[in-house]
């Protein structure tokens, strides 16, 4: 891990403390010249300040041992607390470099019970590393104790902590927690979260390693938290030694205020129409831009457009943009707004929009009647319906569109189809507004957001497993699974999705009282199809950047993404927002967390 760890030291700190020190690679490699290491472990600790006083003494002391069974197990019976120090250190080392796979166990009376490790010609004694390890130790304070005594007594404003405590165990881990058994629990993970909190507080600069367990993302909510692919010496199954484990830090860059340093851009993007639409980021877009505009890429690929405020984001920035969903809707929205840079309908053309049409059909009126809007609104929607199929432009046939599903979005209560009346009637405006009204309001609104960013863009409507290609970056947000609540959008809007796709080819359920349609299948409809669709789509975009939504109420699970994302990427980043979902979790069924959530954003690279 130590290529990943030393791009997140900091360039400048006072003080370098490591509290559980171990093999202290991270050390090793900075060589601080101010620093405190300390371990809880007094062998270890002894093995350290004798290499750091004594050097000679401690290679003196190897040198008659040998790369023996009996002599191993000999060397194994003896007590450390009876040794000198110098000759103590010698064992350890010895143990160390012979024993099965260099593990550290003690049994119930604290006796050393790693068997031998048979390797051919293990190097017992390895001055110049010893030499070198001693010239880093000199400088640094060591330390027996309590991480916990150690930080609170020398910890300071400004200071660099590593912590990297015995990780949480995992699945793929068991074993490994098994041979590096502590007196470290569940509950000492939550004390240590604590501790790191006091330390940011402090003002000191903290990185901590640990397992990719659900809890460390719970844990430690508001760090930066990095998903790392690692290999595992100490396993004693092959098929066990490679995971993830993830590295925390807290130098996590507050969302800019892009109004001082980005006018341009952020009045760009507050010019997308506003939406409720299921599962929408527009709240969330300025941290997601934060979180990838690090990175150097031209082109976006946004395989689940929804409404299309991300793929709009990336337009304002500048990137080309290519986007799909496999909803029609979304696609109008798309073609309107992201793929068009330059066509607005005229004031004229929407009011020839609106006027009565003779040579459209009444579906609407004789399917809908009365279940969502009244007479009135249903003849303005056929009218609208067939003067659109009238118009000979890609484009403003996509504004119009769009805008006819915004009108009626806008129209219904809480903005869904999945009940028929107004029983959710609360008084708003937009509730007594005329679907001509909201129709005019919305062709203003996409007329004002187009714009031409110099860029050659693309929307389309598919099924986002078939996509293929390499783009720079790769945003997906795919319906999120829960068991406790569904992510069908086609049964919230089936009416809207009908009116743009003009219900050819779905078939519409006459038995239901909504008139819905079946839904389109989905491999995020399941847990185990899920977790496969993530798995192929990162294989399929690995030469991508990769950047995933997903919540914390969702599954699979962040740990399970990030390890999956980590098979396919040298580094996967993960970033917490706080967000508030305007509805489709069901809150009343998760705790009655009134829809609040953590978004999770994944970014491999």
């Amino acid at each position: 891990m130590l290529p990943h760890l030393v791009r997140h030291v900091p360039e400048r700190f006072s003080q370098y403390i490591e509290p559980f020190f171990g093999g202290g690679a991270l050390f090793f490699a900075l060589r601080p010249v101010n620093s405190i290491i300390s371990d809880s472990n007094p062998e270890l600790i002894n093995l350290y300040r004798q290499i750091a006083d004594d050097l000679e003494g401690v290679i003196e002391a190897l040198t008659p041992f040998e790369n023996d069974e009996n002599q191993f197990y000999e060397v194994r019976a003896l007590h450390y607390p009876d040794l000198d120090p110098v000759t103590a250190a010698a064992r350890t080392i010895y143990l160390n470099r012979t024993c099965f796979n260099g593990l550290y166990r003690l049994n119930r009376k604290g006796e050393f019970n790693v068997p031998f490790g048979k390797y051919e010609n293990p190097r017992i004694c390895n001055p110049a590393a010893l030499r070198a390890a001693s010239n880093a130790l000199k400088s640094a304070t060591i330390l027996e104790g309590d991480y916990r005594d150690v930080l609170r007594k020398h910890a300071q404003p400004g200071d660099f902590i590593y912590l990297d405590p015995p990780y949480l165990p995992t699945a793929q881990f068991s074993d490994f927690q098994r041979y590096t058994a502590s007196q470290f629990h569940e509950e000492d993970h939550y004390e240590l979260a604590d501790e790191v909190k006091r330390l940011i507080d402090l003002s000191c600069h903290v990185i901590l390693t640990n397992s990719n367990h659900p809890l460390v993302y719970d844990l430690y909510e508001d760090c930066a938290i990095q998903a790392v692919s690692t290999k595992r010496n100490i396993n004693s199954r092959g098929d066990r030694r490679i995971g993830t484990d993830v590295i925390l830090t807290n130098n996590t860059p507050a969302v800019p205020d892009i109004s001082a340093s980005h006018t341009a851009f952020k009045e760009q993007v507050e010019r997308f129409p506003s939406t409720r639409y299921m599962g929408s980021k527009e709240k969330l877009i300025h941290h997601i831009w934060n979180a990838v505009r690090e990175h150097d890429f031209h082109n976006v690929l946004d395989l689940f457009s929804g409404t299309g405020v991300v793929s709009y984001m990336f337009k304002a920035a500048g990137k080309q943009v290519l986007c799909n969903d496999h909803m029609t809707m979304c696609e109008a929205a798309a073609v309107a707004m992201i793929e068009n840079n330059t066509t607005c309908l005229e004031n004229s053309e929407i009011d020839e929009l609106l006027q009565p049409c003779d040579e459209g059909d009444d579906f609407v009126q004789s399917t809908f009647p009365n279940l969502y809007f009244s007479e009135e609104d249903n003849k303005t929607i056929d009218s609208i319906r067939a003067n659109i199929a009238r118009l000979g432009d890609r484009y403003k046939r996509a504004i119009a569109l769009s805008a006819l599903v915004r009108a009626c979005v806008k129209k219904r209560p809480r903005g869904v189809f999945t009940f028929v009346g107004n029983r959710y009637d609360d008084g708003r405006k937009d509730l007594v507004l005329s679907i001509e009204d909201h129709f005019r309001i919305a062709a203003d609104l996409i007329n004002s957001a187009v714009f031409d960013n110099g860029q050659n863009n693309q929307a389309w409507c598919g099924d986002a497993m078939t996509v293929s290609g390499t783009p720079d970056l790769v945003y997906i947000d795919p319906p999120y699974f829960s068991p406790l609540s569904d992510n069908e959008y086609v049964r919230r809007y089936h009416f809207v999705e009908g009116i743009s796709r003009d219900w050819q080819g779905v078939e519409i359920q006459w038995h239901t009282k909504t008139r819905k349609f079946r839904g389109y299948p989905t491999p995020f409809s399941s847990y185990e199809g899920a977790r496969s669709a993530f798995e192929d789509l990162f294989r399929r975009f690995r030469n991508s950047i990769l950047v995933v939504s997903y919540s914390s109420n969702a599954l699979p699970q962040q740990e399970e993404i990030a390890a999956l994302m980590a098979r396919y990427k040298h580094q996967v980043r993960v970033v917490s927002m706080d967000h508030r979902y305007s509805f489709g979790n069901q809150a009343h069924k998760i705790d009655d967390n009134k829809n609040r959530a953590k978004e999770y954003l994944f970014i491999g690279s």
